[in-house]
């Protein structure tokens, strides 16, 4: 049988031990260097298995998309599995798999990044198949179709069958007055449609280039190695002077009022509450200020000890769950989210009443120290482990680097994170914790025959 007691006293001396482990020891070894052609890359030695996790990171998402063209970032990310001269149509990935690896890729409102898992020595291979791909794409008008078939599937099934997330689509389509962050990153459908190679192809040639990429090479490799690799493969690719690294993107007006958003949908399940507000990101806020917003929301709405969740789920029984984070990640905005699944259709008014009166407290009074101490434990507990794993590792670093953070200012999270006091949090709570920088949806069931729908509006021409 199992001594559950053991166990609880092993778990609570790890923890302990690892978080004696001051932050800048915890850090993983790496070394970073530049390519004459402008390519970033760092290198994180991980030698306890024979296999890497390359990525290459472009600067650029959805929130650098012309527009009239919303998706056009994410539609090409598909493109780019087509074909080059020297890679058929369709037989990147397959040769990935031939070769014992993974792939896949993903966009971002700042970012587009695609990554293979392979066994140390295929990495050359893949690295000279991406470093094709950057500037050697081809595109048939046949493929150009057929795959924005396949994206607009894509949004029927992800988001036109799913009422949360038309809910969250409407709700940042509210909470942002110019900025392209209120886009979605897979483009609003009716736009979608008319997507073509031109705009595929224009949208590559501008910002598909080395010195607009970073390159993170996470595994059992030295920088040594990584460094000849990538001057033999990416090394041969030119730079685009053309690049505009300024990502100049229109900005919000002050937030001056509270918006609301109601969706009522027969899909809809139980009735949730939302809430979201407009906040800096580790890049746009004062120093400290990210790290303070962090953890007041690790405080407030991060898991079952929680505030909101003790307060709306144990003490009152008003809904079923709840919760929040902030999302600071971004190159211009962070965001704080809230949500709570309401016990009984009727109380999404209380619900919201209760939710207020935690974020009261917190404006009004702060966070205990306990409380601070918990939560910067539990953050610095995640990122040690983070360490173990080659592929959050890539994506830590290379999302960073990507939104224009430094290798020192990721490393050095951690210690950023120990200097942050209770009059910190209390100070962003009173700031950022304002009903006028929000939008607060209710999404809600309803009966079939009462599903109010907008008019099918007749389908857009191609103009391909």
């Amino acid at each position: 049988m199992m001594n559950f007691p053991g166990v609880l006293r092993l778990l609570t001396w790890t923890l302990t031990l690892m978080l004696a482990i001051s932050p800048s020891q915890a850090q993983p070894r790496t070394s970073e260097f530049k390519l004459a052609n402008g390519l970033q890359v760092v290198v994180i030695p991980d030698h306890r298995a024979p296999v890497v996790t390359h990525m290459i990171w472009y600067k650029v998402g959805a929130a650098d998309e012309p527009k009239g063209v919303s998706g056009i970032a994410h539609f090409l990310e598909h493109l780019m599995f087509k074909s080059t001269e020297k890679i058929p149509i369709g037989e990147f990935s397959k040769i990935v798999a031939r070769l014992g690896g993974q792939d896949n890729a993903f966009t971002g409102h700042d970012v587009t990044s695609y990554f293979q898992r392979i066994a140390k020595e295929r990495l050359e291979t893949v690295m000279e198949m991406e470093a094709d791909r950057m500037v050697n794409l081809r595109l048939t008008e046949k493929e150009v179709l057929t795959e924005r078939d396949v994206i607009l599937e894509e949004r029927r099934s992800r988001i036109e069958n799913n009422p949360a997330a038309i809910m969250d689509e409407q709700m940042n389509a509210t909470l942002y007055y110019s900025h392209p962050y209120g886009i979605p990153v897979i483009g609003w459908e009716h736009e979608m449609a008319k997507l073509s190679p031109h705009d595929a192809l224009t949208f590559y040639k501008h910002f598909y280039a080395p010195n607009n990429a970073v390159l993170i090479v996470a595994g059992d490799v030295t920088a040594e190695e990584v460094r000849a690799l990538a001057e033999k493969t990416y090394g041969a690719v030119p730079s685009n002077p053309a690049v505009d690294k300024s990502r100049n993107r229109p900005s919000d007006p002050p937030q001056r009022a509270a918006r609301r958003v109601e969706y009522s949908d027969p899909r809809a399940g139980k009735a949730s509450f939302h809430r979201d507000y407009v906040v800096p990101s580790y890049m746009t806020a004062k120093p400290g200020e990210a790290e303070a917003l962090d953890l007041l929301m690790k405080i407030a709405a991060d898991g079952a000890t929680s505030r909101l969740y003790k307060r709306l789920v144990v003490e009152e029984k008003i809904a079923s769950s709840a919760g929040g984070s902030y999302q600071g990640s971004s190159l211009d905005y962070g965001t704080i989210n809230l949500y709570a699944i309401a016990a009984n259709a009727g109380d999404l008014p209380k619900v919201e009443a209760s939710i207020d009166k935690v974020l009261g407290e917190l404006r009004d009074n702060g966070v205990t120290e306990a409380e601070l101490k918990r939560a910067r434990s539990s953050y610095i507990a995640d990122y040690i482990y983070e360490n173990d794993d080659q592929a959050s590792l890539a994506r830590r670093y290379g999302w960073g680097l990507a939104v224009g953070r430094t290798v020192a200012q990721i490393e050095g999270w951690p210690d950023a994170l120990s200097k942050v006091t209770v009059d910190d949090i209390k100070r962003a709570a009173a700031t950022y914790l304002d009903v006028r920088r929000s939008v607060t949806g209710y999404l809600t069931p309803s009966a079939e025959n009462d599903a109010a729908r907008a008019p099918e509006l007749p389908a857009p021409k191609s103009r391909s």
